[in-house]
């Protein structure tokens, strides 16, 4: 996995912040990096498979486009017609056709554990509880030919654990991120569920601490709350389900592994807090809009003349139906860096910069 092409490329890819924001906030890269070491914890405090706890975690967001949600929401908007498009149906694709590094096949040597944790670790894609009210996107409906992931069961704890972790991460990560970039100050997280509770204890402990110093006994404090929130609610749902293995896990009828009530509705406030004071920020948004029309500027370029992609790419475009050349753009979009795709639009369409 981390050997791969993709997995490298998303050292450049946008979390919140774009890349020319500064190198120490965080991008794809560095918080799959953290996902994976919370669910290797997570998955050792449950007695679990920590490498497959670990991989799924790391594989997560493999699909993502350039410029993070943003990139994603325009070419969902650019694919509508054409089985749109999903980061975690193109991380399945990446996983089993797009990654080519070995003579006998396409995609890597993945276990069917592993795939199904990676297309379903946020819950059933098929069934009454699924999660989600569009269309099964077209990659996993393609890939549901070859091989039967049981798209309508939870997944197995490890991917469970895996999605558990992804809360974790961003929740304390982009708290961290927006106190360093300066979009709410230390002042501003009393009230805030989870966050405020731990400022006081940090500050009772400590009294007020320079900002660096007060982020990290912050962040620690709300990881390890969390984390062991998960091995608690976890551990009680194990008893009180009669879980015996796997296959009870996927057929539970509702997720194994969780948040408590209480924790649950915190993290909601949490969330809350974060999409008014830095998700919906001006300077995000600036950098969002421009994102889009770099994305959509793209996919309409090359899908009108596939001739411009590199390579076997406009070799395959241009010898395909209109709805396989439009996978295929997508594809290559997808695979960009958010460096890559801003050179790209200032080369072929005249307008790279992005605003600050």
């Amino acid at each position: 996995m981390i050997h791969s092409t993709a997995f490298r490329r998303l050292k450049h890819k946008t979390q919140v912040f774009v890349y020319h924001e500064g190198d120490h906030y965080r991008t794809r890269l560095t918080h799959s990096i953290e996902v994976a070491q919370i669910a290797r914890t997570l998955a050792r405090g449950l007695g679990l498979d920590e490498d497959l706890a670990e991989v799924v975690a790391l594989a997560h967001d493999l699909g993502h486009t350039p410029f993070g949600h943003t990139g994603e929401d325009a070419l969902q908007e650019a694919m509508a017609r054409h089985g749109g498009f999903d980061h975690n149906a193109q991380t399945l694709r990446i996983l089993t056709r797009l990654e080519q590094r070995y003579a006998a096949f396409d995609g890597l040597n993945l276990t069917w554990e592993t795939l199904e944790g990676v297309v379903k670790h946020n819950g059933p894609l098929l069934g009454p509880a699924r999660t989600r009210d569009r269309p099964l996107p077209a990659a996993i409906v393609e890939y549901a030919g070859v091989q039967d992931l049981w798209l309508h069961t939870w997944p197995g704890l490890e991917a469970q654990v895996a999605a558990l972790s992804d809360d974790i991460a961003y929740n304390s990560h982009d708290i961290d991120d927006g106190l360093r970039a300066g979009l709410f100050g230390v002042d501003d997280l009393r009230e805030v569920p989870l966050v405020g509770d731990v400022v006081a204890e940090v500050e009772r402990l400590h009294g007020r601490l320079p900002l660096s110093r007060c982020i990290g006994e912050t962040m620690r404090r709300m990881i390890d709350r969390m984390v062991s929130d998960v091995l608690d609610s976890t551990r009680a749902r194990l008893e009180s389900a009669a879980i015996a293995s796997a296959n009870d896990v996927r057929n539970a009828g509702r997720a194994t592994s969780c948040f408590s009530t209480d924790m649950d509705a915190a993290m909601r406030g949490l969330r809350e807090f974060l999409h008014a004071r830095m998700y919906r920020h001006e300077r995000i948004n600036r950098a969002r809009v421009h994102a889009a029309r770099v994305v959509r500027n793209l996919f309409d370029h090359f899908l009108a003349q596939p001739s411009r992609l590199p390579g076997e790419w406009g070799t395959r475009a241009g010898a395909t139906s209109d709805a396989e050349a439009a996978r295929l753009v997508a594809d290559y979009i997808a695979g960009m860096t958010d460096k890559f795709a801003l050179e790209e639009h200032a080369r072929l369409c005249g307008d790279g910069a992005m605003p600050r």
